[in-house]
């Protein structure tokens, strides 16, 4: 079902221990090297959050510490003739003279560049975990991702680290009015969110324009700047440009959605747009990074559910749960007083406490899978909670290339019912160890990838591997004394194939909100806000959702392929490794990388 594509890949490039190339010596792998080099610093111009998530914004970018993206029209056509430029250029490169090695940097970048043409070739929308038609609603905008990125990604450390940030702070107020007017440009193409969506998102800009005194972009250079003895006024300055430039800036923003809220429709889908059908195509394929049309998607998530409901109908009848369908049946243990932790504050941080604990716990069985560990710290935080009712319910940031900033896990916990203690181990894995946080700390840690490589995600790529690897928690012992865990774990995957369902349900097969989160409750029980909140993020960012459990096959798959072909000589460490080392690819080209890697252990 999952075509590859054909990658010549050579001995000794199959153990991805190689560097992509001398930069010293003339050849096609030097003039990628410092192409792709070019490309990053191009990237850190053009988007100076990234600079900041990354560590990067200092030396000859220490003025990027004091800038945010341009969100202008101006703005977003540069990005679009950057990104074209990029391409030309790449294409300009000899690949058949190309190392095998930088083959797949080559082949990663291109991939990138071409499927971000396709997305901008539309001249609406915004982008979150991935493409999104709308530039802002409950998970897209700077209204939603600039009071965070400002809290927890910039550092305040110097008495310019704080003019810094005060020079964003006036830089948030125009992004917000660029936003803005981009809503009014994409609401003339007949693109509005859905009420639901804009119901949402007013509510959430309700709580990110509260007071200057109680605001997080004022208490929050206050706090910190205090903590580091620097002047007192910077807050009180911090104050009166929130006063006078982003709360005005906040108001004609939410005036502008309360005007799209009077004529939006409750159509969940993007076929209600003109051209709708081809951008999901498109944010299918950026997002996935396969050419899986809607249909076949749809069915492939069909029968995964099917397989994975009969395993959890197993594991219930096991412990008693014989009444009801698998929803049924689960729905009934998230109810169950004994599996929640209180809402209230002290039983969300007794939950977070328990996630922390999980990371600790797995952290020492690692090195029986892996023969390199990253050498971050990692730590789970709840979401925010001015934006936690539209945010999605878990999720990784990577740590600064340099470790001064952990990996963060955030933990929605709006509501600790959608959230029971058996549900909570596997997102940990998940997000933290041995999913997200070791993957991409593995990747930033790298030392043969070009930095470009260390930045770029694939969602197929990086939630397949999270999804294995709640798989892998499960082999490597974590649920042998917790059975419900267990069961937790599965309710997950079948969450997953789900969401191939649901997601390809909304925009391709017209499916209402309503329709889909009974679908989700259905499927797999839960709480209904926890379904909703899902099915709300697939209708601002269509595609993503599919890339779990799609990626999730394309690596069991390569694994088994590797494990029959190998038979005594397959080690799963250096499987890992090929699959790990290679960095973040699209799943057809991991496919490739691990054919190789299994022809060169065959050598």
């Amino acid at each position: 079902m999952f075509s590859r594509r054909e990658i010549v890949l050579s001995t000794a490039s199959a153990a991805v221990v190689a560097p992509l190339g001398l930069r010293g010596q003339t050849s096609p792998d030097a003039a990628l090297a410092g192409l792709l080099d070019a490309f990053v610093q191009e990237d850190l111009r053009s988007r100076p959050e990234s600079a900041t998530q990354l560590g990067l914004d200092v030396g000859a970018n220490a003025d990027l510490k004091s800038k945010l993206s341009d969100g202008s029209a101006a703005g977003i056509a540069a990005a679009k003739a950057l990104n074209a430029d990029q391409l030309h250029r790449l294409t300009g490169i000899d690949r058949g003279g190309l190392s095998p090695f930088a083959r797949v940097s080559y082949d990663t970048v291109l991939y990138t560049r071409r499927s971000g043409a396709a997305v901008m070739a539309f001249d609406f929308g915004g982008a979150s975990y991935g493409p999104s038609p709308y530039v802002v609603s409950q998970l897209t905008g700077a209204y939603q991702s600039t009071p965070d990125f400002l809290d927890t990604k910039h550092k305040i450390d110097t008495s310019a680290d704080a003019e810094a940030y005060l020079a964003r702070l006036e830089a948030f107020a125009v992004l917000l009015d660029q936003n803005t007017d981009r809503m009014v440009h994409d609401a003339a193409l007949g693109v509005v969110p859905p009420d639901f969506l804009l119901d949402i998102a007013l509510a959430q800009m309700a709580a990110t324009a509260k007071p200057a005194d109680q605001n997080l972009l004022v208490t929050s250079i206050a706090r910190r700047a205090a903590a580091k003895g620097l002047d007192a006024r910077y807050g009180e300055r911090a104050a009166v440009i929130y006063s006078d430039k982003v709360a005005p800036a906040l108001d004609r923003q939410i005036a502008e959605t309360r005007r799209l809220r009077a004529v939006a429709t409750h159509d969940a889908g993007l076929w209600k747009i003109k051209d709708g059908a081809a951008f999901y195509a498109a944010a299918l394929r950026a997002t996935t990074t396969t050419a899986l049309t809607p249909d076949e998607v749809h069915k492939f998530g069909q029968d995964q559910a099917a397989e994975i409901g009969a395993r959890l109908d197993g594991l219930l009848k096991a412990r008693g749960f014989t009444k009801g369908s698998v929803g049924e049946r689960i729905t009934a243990l998230y109810r169950d007083p004994a599996n929640l932790f209180a809402n209230t504050d002290e039983g969300k941080a007794a939950a977070i406490a328990y996630c922390n604990g999980r990371l600790a716990a797995i952290r020492p069985r690692l090195p029986s899978r892996f023969k390199r560990l990253p050498s971050y710290t990692f730590e789970v935080r709840r979401v925010p909670l001015a934006t936690e009712a539209g945010a999605a319910g878990a999720f990784s940031q990577p740590p600064a290339l340099d470790g001064s900033r952990p990996g963060l896990v955030y933990i929605n916990l709006h509501d600790t019912a959608d959230w029971p203690r058996f549900t909570l181990p596997t997102v940990t894995f998940h997000e933290g160890l041995p999913g997200h946080q070791l993957e991409g700390g593995l990747a930033l840690s790298n030392k043969n990838l070009p930095l470009i490589r260390k930045t770029l995600g694939f969602s197929g790529y990086a939630e397949g591997w999270a999804l294995y690897a709640e798989q892998l928690a499960d082999e490597m012992g974590m649920y042998d004394d917790d059975p419900l865990g267990r069961i937790g774990f599965l309710k997950g995957q079948l969450f997953r194939a789900g969401r191939c369902v649901v997601d390809t349900g909304i925009h391709h097969l017209r499916w209402s909100r309503e329709q889909a989160i009974a679908y989700f409750i259905d499927l797999e029980g839960g709480a209904a806000s926890d379904a909703a909140r899902e099915v709300e993020r697939y209708c601002a960012n269509p595609g993503q959702a599919c890339s779990y459990k799609i990626g999730h096959t394309v690596w069991t798959r390569a694994r088994s392929r590797a494990i029959a072909a190998l038979g005594p000589r397959y080690d799963i460490k250096d499987f890992h490794e090929a699959g790990l080392g290679c960095g973040r690819v699209p799943l057809d080209v991991l496919d490739g990388v691990i054919d190789g890697w299994i022809a060169g252990v065959k050598v």
